[in-house]
């Protein structure tokens, strides 16, 4: 990971007369001196002009030569090794302070402060109830720059998983959790929105793969932590579930500083980026959105905020409701995997510390195979077919463990093995419901709109999926399998069922233009510009 970029939001002093304010410009270049630019070997070249010396002074686009495609897809790959690998080290560390719970239920939580089924269950209500209440959160990227946003969300998580272990009671736990919430919807719905001011359409579901990846990575190491740490705990002056706590939320608080520095509000802010390359960073994303209102429109100064027209007309928008409900039922499974994963695979008859362990390889596998899904779904720039594929094998897994349950089959290897489609197949189809709302919406002010509505419906599923495996139907959970199968197959119908409206919407569209030519717009040259058409 590069070094701290405190240029790209500290303006050149020779400059700032000309240097746009960062919150009504994060989306323009602006002015870094020399001293200020972190200039690698692996940067572009710039020409200089000698004739031009005023451009140094207020940089402008008007004149810029059109990135080649070297150019931009050096700049493509700075992004994902700068700010898309940044991005997926914060969620890792956000998601395992969420659900490291069910790690230090099984490490000794439930029996110091004497939880029974109902408070357990109400500690992780309250992380979803608040997370719930502050969706609307996600709007804030476009209002709040984005480097300070994003720091104090880190820092409150921090501090707040943090403290998790010093708590000497189940009403101190719930208000931490709460709080944790809060901190973390702040966050993470919003970053395959922020994602969005960086990278086109056809690139988002492998970035947000990226990002989305982190989680089961996350929850891979957390295993193969918890153990270490339960065993390093065991006999120690400090109980295994506080030293886990502690040891997994601080390193938050300490990477929010570096956050500051490093974060950049737009792409012509990047301090890592050279001078060309933020050049590049704003033109190749100029023409995807030109002569419409959103982010890319750099051709005259614009202010962040909301296009309230844009939010009402998404509110109203059928398609929004279809990508919530699929989030909705998707989530049944995503929430309540990793909480209660622990405590199934010690059910299986496993000890504390093996199933500590045990929980690692099923979500590797599935790190594994959110990239390839979200790789192959840009490539071939399809959402739906990926979601009913995935949707379709984690039904099966779960199906497989269901059944076990029914027929009382103790197959301990079979049911492991399901739970490899099970948690690959709802991770994959999330990654690529995220990217489809972003997709379908074609102003920066609809897409916070659509995910923001995606998050508020979609997170009540967490408040069924944290429900459904109480302990008292152990080992099998036959209910709690049977559900999450249940409401992966609805994912997959849903998905068929949005594909087939935006073809007919795609279909419609070309028939009133009287071809794809008739509707494009104007571009900035005169040229016509490609209508916006909804990707499938």
């Amino acid at each position: 990971m590069p070094s701290s970029s405190r240029s790209a939001h500290a303006p050149s002093t020779s400059a700032s007369s000309h240097a746009p304010e960062r919150s009504s410009n994060a989306y323009e270049l602006r002015p870094i001196s020399p001293k200020e630019e972190h200039n690698t070997d692996n940067d572009i070249d710039i020409e200089e002009d000698d004739d031009d010396d005023d451009d140094d002074d207020e940089p402008s686009l008007s004149h810029a030569p059109p990135p080649t495609p070297t150019e931009s897809a050096h700049v493509r790959r700075k992004l994902d090794t700068h700010l898309v690998a940044f991005l997926a080290l914060l969620y890792s560390l956000s998601f395992l302070d969420r659900s490291n719970i069910g790690n230090a239920r099984i490490a000794g939580l439930a029996l110091d402060l004497r939880l029974t089924d109902t408070q357990y269950e109400w500690l992780l209500w309250a992380f979803y109830l608040t997370y719930i209440a502050f969706e609307w959160m996600t709007l804030l990227y476009r209002v709040v720059p984005a480097h300070a946003y994003i720091a104090a969300c880190i820092a409150a998580w921090g501090v707040f998983a943090s403290l998790q272990a010093v708590a000497t009671s189940f009403g101190a736990l719930v208000v931490l959790r709460a709080l944790l919430g809060v901190s973390e919807a702040a966050f993470g719905p919003g970053v395959p929105f922020y994602l969005s001011f960086f990278f086109r359409r056809e690139e988002l579901a492998l970035r947000t793969g990226l990002f989305i990846s982190a989680s089961p990575l996350s929850a891979s190491f957390a295993g193969g932590l918890a153990w270490a740490i339960t065993k390093v705990g065991e006999g120690g002056m400090v109980r295994p579930w506080r030293l886990l706590f502690l040891v997994e939320g601080f390193p938050s608080v300490l990477v929010a500083v570096w956050a500051w520095d490093f974060v950049p509000d737009g792409p012509g802010t990047a301090g890592w980026l050279s001078a060309r390359e933020r050049e590049v960073a704003v033109l190749r994303l100029r023409d995807e959105d030109d002569g419409m209102e959103g982010k890319h429109a750099h051709a005259t100064p614009r202010t962040t905020g909301l296009d309230m027209h844009a939010v009402l007309v998404t509110l109203k928008d059928p398609k929004c409701y279809l990508t919530a409900f699929m989030f909705f039922s998707a989530n049944v499974a995503f929430a309540s995997l990793p909480v209660f994963l622990p405590t199934i695979l010690h059910e299986m008859g496993h000890t504390a510390l093996t199933a500590q362990a045990l929980t690692a390889p099923p979500y590797l596998f599935a790190f594994v195979v959110v990239l390839l899904t979200a790789y192959l779904s840009d490539r071939h720039h399809s959402r739906a077919w990926y979601i009913i594929l995935h949707a379709l094998l984690a039904a099966a897994g779960y199906a497989t463990l269901a059944l076990c349950g029914l027929f009382t089959a103790n197959l301990p290897t079979l049911r492991y093995l399901s739970l490899f489609p099970a948690t690959a197949g709802f991770f994959a189809a999330i990654t690529i419901i995220i990217t489809w709302t972003l997709n379908n919406q074609s102003s920066s002010s609809a897409k916070g709109t659509g995910v923001a509505i995606m998050n508020v419906i979609g997170q009540t599923g967490p408040l069924l999926g944290t429900s459904i495996f109480p302990s008292t139907d152990g080992p099998f959970y036959t209910r709690g399998m049977t559900i999450c199968a249940s409401f992966m197959l609805l994912v997959a119908l849903l998905a068929w069922t949005l594909r087939w409206h935006l073809m007919r919407e795609n279909e419609r569209r070309r028939r009133m233009g009287a071809g794809y030519a008739s509707l494009g717009r104007r571009g900035r040259g005169g040229e016509r510009t490609p209508p916006f058409e909804y990707i499938l």
